[in-house]
């Protein structure tokens, strides 16, 4: 029993070391405390089945990768785990975004078609970079980092401020856009400050 906690223990430590963990990250993520990831950590205590199964999909291994392997082969095999799920990703990331320009040319063709609208059609794409936007923030906030939902945000706000400005010079005669970007960039910054705070205050968590 000493044996298997002791294995436990190791693999615990190198696999949230190697995912850039720290315990109180880890613990918030499973729902526990820092102490208990502490005691797993130290061999006192083994988690319990369903914080194994957890584990292990949090670091994109199996559960006996977990109880029986050694350290240096659990954390290999998180690794390339870790890296099948970032192709993963990329690939349901990519198919999504094609998906919302395929809807904007459906939308086009429909549009196209019916002579009242017809002239109009090509504002179906204007939005297609917003909803790209939108659906990019979506994955980076659960996949990403404080750089991807940075791009992603600002994807969003772009998007916004090239919507309005085009369809105010299409369907008006206003001409003095220019403080539309003005706020986009005011925007911008915040976002940036934002996502730059909220990274430093997790870098702060781990000291």
């Amino acid at each position: 029993m000493d044996e298997l906690k002791d294995t436990i223990a190791k693999n615990l430590i190198q696999l949230r070391t190697q995912a850039h963990l720290t315990q109180l990250q880890l613990a918030e993520k499973l729902n526990y405390t820092d102490k208990a990831v502490s005691k797993w950590e130290r061999g006192e205590a083994i988690p319990d089945v369903r914080v194994l199964v957890q584990l292990a999909e949090l670091y994109h291994i199996s559960v006996d990768d977990i109880v029986n392997t050694s350290a240096a082969t659990a954390v290999q095999k998180s690794e390339h785990g870790r890296r099948k799920a970032n192709k993963r990703r990329l690939m349901i990331t990519l198919l999504s975004v094609g998906l919302v320009w395929f809807v904007a040319t459906v939308v086009f063709m429909i549009f196209y078609f019916i002579p009242q609208t017809a002239d109009y059609a090509w504002l179906s794409f204007i939005f297609a970079p917003f909803a790209c936007g939108v659906v990019l923030t979506v994955f980076s906030a659960k996949w990403g980092n404080w750089i991807t939902n940075i791009l992603s945000c600002s994807v969003i706000i772009w998007g916004l401020a090239v919507i309005f400005h085009i369809f105010v010079k299409t369907f008006t005669d206003f001409n003095k856009m220019y403080f539309m970007y003005i706020v986009a960039g005011v925007f911008e910054i915040l976002v940036i400050l934002w996502f730059t705070l909220r990274r430093m205050m997790n870098k702060r968590k781990k000291l």
